[in-house]
C-alpha cells in the first residue's frame, strides 16, 4: 500500500503558516510528499526543501491572481500538487498548510486505509476537526465551523479539489467516506494579532475583488479575536511538532467559555445539537458509508 501527502504553500512564513509542522506530522505513514510551492517572497520554498529532501517533492508553481472569486486558486493550486501525484499511489492525504496530525492518529490512519483499501464503495476518510482560535487552549465550536471534512482518498480517476480547496469531488459528484477517529488539528486562527490581521487582509483577497476588501475588511493593526461568539478550553495534547511553536507563542488570549454570543434561532439549534449530536442543516460534500 503506497501513501503519498500533498499540499500547496505561498508566503507561508510572511503569513505564520505552521507548514512543516503540518508537513512533518504525516512523514512517519505516507512514502513520499508533493508540495506545490507558490511563487513566495519570504523563503517559504527554501524552508520546505530543508525538512526531509528524500520523502518531500516539490513542484514550483506561480498562481494566477486573477483566479479570485470563492477562492478558486486555492483549488486550482491544489490540483496540481494532486497531478504530480505518483500514478501507482493507492492513497492520498491531502493537509492544507494551517492543519496538523497527532502522532496518536498515525497507526488508526493506517489501519483504517488497509482496511477500506480494496472496498470499491469506499473512497476517502472523513477526520474530525480541531479548529483553535485565539491561542492554543481554546477550539471554536459554533455552528460556523466544520466537524469534519475529507483528507484521506484514494487515488482515483476524476478526483479534484473542489470550490476553495476545502473538500474534493470525482467528476461531478460527492465521494462515498467512511468515517475515522483520527483528527485534523486547525491553527489558521492561531497567530499573532499582527499576523491574523495580515493574513486576513490577504486572504480575504483570494475571495474578493479590491472594492470589496476595501469596504468590508477594517484596516487595522490588530486582529481582535475577541469578537468570537463561542468557545471551549481543549483539554487534550497537541501534536509533537507543534510543542516548539506553542512554547514560543508570544501573545494572550482568554475568553469566557460561558458567555455565548448566539441569536434566539442559533440558541435553539445549539441546544438541539448538544442534546442529540445532530446539526441541523450542516453542509456536507460526501456521502458517508456505513
Amino acid at each position: 500500500m503506497k501513501i503519498t501527502g500533498f499540499s500547496f504553500v505561498r508566503n507561508a512564513i510572511k503569513y505564520d503558516y505552521p507548514v512543516v509542522e503540518s508537513i512533518k506530522s504525516i512523514l512517519p505513514l505516507v512514502d513520499e510528499f508533493v508540495i506545490a510551492v507558490g511563487n513566495s517572497e519570504d523563503g517559504t520554498r527554501e524552508m520546505v526543501a530543508k525538512i526531509n529532501p528524500d520523502k518531500i517533492r516539490i513542484i514550483d508553481t506561480v498562481w494566477d491572481d486573477s483566479l479570485r472569486k470563492n477562492g478558486r486558486v486555492l483549488a486550482v493550486e491544489t490540483d496540481k500538487a494532486l497531478k504530480a501525484v505518483s500514478p501507482d499511489t493507492d492513497w492520498v492525504f491531502y493537509l492544507q498548510a494551517d492543519e496538523v496530525v497527532h502522532e496518536n492518529d498515525l497507526a488508526t490512519l493506517k489501519s483504517d486505509m488497509e482496511k477500506h483499501l480494496h472496498n470499491k464503495k469506499i473512497e476517502g476518510l472523513l477526520l474530525k476537526y480541531n479548529h483553535f482560535y485565539g491561542s492554543y487552549d481554546y477550539i471554536a465550536n459554533s455552528r460556523r465551523w466544520y466537524r469534519n471534512e475529507i483528507r484521506v482518498l484514494k487515488n482515483l480517476p476524476g478526483l479534484h479539489s473542489f470550490r476553495d480547496a476545502q473538500g474534493f469531488r470525482i467528476d461531478d459528484r460527492i465521494i462515498r467516506v467512511v468515517k475515522t477517529n483520527a483528527r485534523i488539528f486547525h491553527y489558521g486562527w492561531v497567530k499573532p494579532p499582527s499576523n491574523q490581521q495580515s493574513k486576513q487582509e490577504y486572504f480575504h483577497s483570494l475571495w474578493h475583488d479590491d472594492e470589496w476588501v476595501k469596504n468590508n475588511i477594517k484596516q487595522k493593526e490588530e486582529f481582535d479575536y475577541s469578537a468570537i461568539e463561542s468557545l471551549k478550553r481543549f483539554g487534550g495534547t497537541h501534536p509533537a511538532v507543534m510543542q516548539k511553536r506553542i512554547a514560543d507563542k508570544n501573545w494572550e488570549f482568554n475568553f469566557d467559555e460561558r458567555k455565548r454570543k448566539y441569536s434566539l434561532k442559533y440558541k435553539l439549534l445549539h441546544l438541539i445539537e448538544d442534546i442529540t449530536g445532530y446539526r441541523i442543516g450542516e453542509y456536507k460534500n460526501y456521502r458517508v458509508m456505513k
